[in-house]
C-alpha cells in the first residue's frame, strides 16, 4: 500500500538472524524483499540495516550488493551513523561481546 518511490529512507535494525543454516530461508533480508524496498524508495533514498550477527551481516552485504538498484555508501560496512540510537537488541548483543555491523545503501 506504500506508493512506489515515496520513501526517503528505510531502517531495519537487528532483524531476527535465524542463525541455524536450515532456517536461513526465513531471514527477512532476501533478494525479493530488497527489490520491493528499492521500488518504494525515492531517487537517492537510502536503506540502512544493522545487525550484531556477523554471518547475517555478511549475508545482508551480499544481498544488497547484488541489487543493481542500490549502491553502497561505504567500502563494505558503514561506520555507525550518529542518528542511530541503541536498541535493546543491540545492548544485549554488545553485552554478549558481539560487534555491530551497519550497512547503508542508496538507491541509484
Amino acid at each position: 500500500m506504500i506508493p512506489d518511490q515515496s520513501l526517503a529512507g528505510l531502517h531495519i535494525f537487528f532483524p531476527d538472524p535465524w542463525p541455524k543454516k536450515r532456517h536461513h530461508k526465513r531471514r527477512l533480508i532476501q533478494p525479493e524483499l530488497v527489490k520491493l524496498l528499492v521500488r518504494k524508495l525515492s531517487k537517492n533514498g537510502y536503506l540502512h540495516l544493522a545487525t550484531d550477527w556477523e554471518d547475517y551481516a555478511e549475508h545482508m552485504l551480499v544481498v544488497l550488493q547484488a541489487e543493481p538498484g542500490l549502491v553502497n555508501t561505504a567500502t563494505g560496512y558503514a561506520p555507525r551513523p550518529e542518528y542511530r540510537g541503541t536498541s535493546g537488541f543491540e545492548r544485549k548483543g554488545l553485552a554478549k561481546g558481539h560487534d555491530v555491523w551497519d550497512l547503508v545503501f542508496r538507491k541509484r
